[in-house]
């Protein structure tokens, strides 16, 4: 985690300092090149206002850019002609946008001038910003090439399949980063073939034990045609861990072009790929949790006072309730609420609550009513652990008894848990297991369909059921 920090961080200045560079060069040309041309003089070059604002401020817009675009995403797994294609692309977008926003309104001579000034800055920071990225990004490949860098890798499979792929990763000239760590089994037997080569680590059953203790980065499925039937379940299961899953299509999907290999060098290999919303997307709604969140949490301070003293003098005990749930990829974490039932009210261990819970207190029926209680809920946004908008969290006790009825309750696990939700919305609470599986089915109509617009639509719906006090 720390290295890719580390080189995150060594993309981020390089980018940073290349636009910088880029806007000084650029406006010592139209000092010198161009204004000339119209005033028809020497135009003096002054160090002033507009000139830092776009030195400074140009730059961190490029960074924020090219954040939303998902650049900064998998440092590691990366080539020179991605790089290239990408900074291309994002350097001609944004330059355009420049153009029109600070640049149209120029004085000019004619409109060669705008062509001169379009083409200018294009070049000066696209040159500027591909040389730093292509020596960063050879460095990083030549590590990778080199064994320097590898990414832990386990392979579930065990048999002739998976020991032509592991020979085959084995005999690269030129490393492809995989570092396998070991083997899983499917099917039980005696002696595993694979287990000539690398460690054997156990079974399928025990296979997110033994991917979360290990620590991998990278899974390659590799069955034989007789352990096909598992492959939909692993594939799910896998699904829910925050892993890159590579997988051996058969010769047929190759000959009619079913699938499209992630490499034609070496062990051809079909990426399942996991992405819910494009990257961009994905940014910016993290960034619109953090900012939401953190302007809820201040705005809503005297509702806060208010609630925190309601809360203390509707019944003896603490004013925030904490409870341990289970968030993305199966991690749990404390979720933060203000208290709405009476201290210790789950004693007798866990319960679900019903409109008329006797555990629940007047003020906390209130609360719930117009969703108030959620309101620290924020807090787990900050935090990282919750979004806006996404599946609310349960507990274990009750995620263990929803999979036996409806095991697709575990896709939930592929998203952030929201403070709101497309099943909150439209269902409401659940006050028992049944009606959770009947909520559910909403929850897995929003992950299919995930979209900012989405995420908008259940915001403004939720502000509805709070105003009109629909909350239970």
């Amino acid at each position: 985690m720390k290295n890719h920090r580390n080189q995150r961080i060594l993309y981020i200045v390089f980018d940073f300092l290349a636009a910088f560079a880029a806007w000084i060069l650029f406006y010592m040309f139209r000092k010198v090149q161009i204004e000339p041309q119209v005033f028809g003089i020497e135009v003096p070059i002054t160090l002033g206002t507009r000139f830092w604002g776009g030195a400074i401020g140009l730059p961190l817009v490029w960074i924020m850019f090219y954040y939303f675009t998902g650049f900064y995403n998998d440092v590691f797994r990366r080539s020179r002609l991605d790089d290239f294609l990408r900074t291309f692309m994002t350097s001609l977008l944004g330059v355009i946008t420049i153009f029109f926003l600070l640049i149209l309104d120029d004085t000019i001579v004619d409109y060669t001038n705008y062509y001169s000034l379009f083409f200018t800055l294009f070049l000066l920071h696209f040159t500027f910003t591909l040389i730093p990225r292509m020596i960063i990004t050879s460095g990083t490949v030549s590590r990778v090439h080199k064994r320097k860098i590898g990414f832990k890798t386990v392979m579930v499979g065990s048999n002739e399949n998976a020991v032509d792929v592991y020979m085959d990763i084995l005999d690269q000239k030129r490393s492809s980063g995989l570092e396998i760590l070991g083997f899983i089994n499917v099917h039980q037997k005696v002696h595993y073939q694979l287990q000539d080569h690398i460690a054997h680590l156990g079974g399928h059953e025990n296979m997110e034990h033994i991917l979360r203790d290990l620590q991998v980065e990278e899974v390659i499925i590799a069955l034989e045609p007789s352990e096909h039937g598992k492959i939909g379940g692993i594939v799910n299961r896998l699904s829910l861990l925050d892993i890159l899953v590579s997988a051996i299509p058969s010769m047929t999907d190759i000959l009619t072009g079913k699938v499209k290999s992630t490499t034609i060098f070496g062990t051809p290999l079909l990426e399942v790929t996991h992405g819910l919303m494009p990257a961009w997307q994905q940014n910016v709604k993290q960034m619109l949790d953090i900012i939401l969140a953190t302007i809820s949490l201040i705005v809503l301070m005297p509702l806060n006072l208010f609630l925190t003293i309601g809360v203390i003098l509707s019944s003896p005990g603490p004013i925030l309730y904490k409870q341990n749930r289970v968030g993305r990829f199966g991690r749990q974490f404390k979720i933060y609420k203000f208290r709405s039932m009476y201290h210790n009210a789950e004693e007798n261990g866990p319960e679900l609550s019903s409109k008329h819970d006797p555990r629940v207190t007047s003020f906390g029926q209130f609360m719930r009513k117009h969703r108030l209680d959620e309101i620290p809920n924020f807090i787990n946004v900050l935090k990282g652990d919750m979004a806006l908008v996404g599946p609310r969290p349960e507990r274990e006790y009750f995620i263990n008894k929803i999979t036996r009825e409806a095991p697709h309750y575990i896709h939930l696990h592929k998203v952030k848990p929201g403070i709101t939700s497309w099943g909150q919305v439209k269902y409401g609470y659940a006050e028992n297991v049944q009606e959770m599986i009947k909520r559910l089915r909403y929850d897995i109509l929003y992950i299919e369909n995930m979209s900012l617009f989405v995420d908008l639509k259940i915001l403004f719906y939720t502000a509805i059921t709070i105003i009109k006090g629909r909350g239970v």
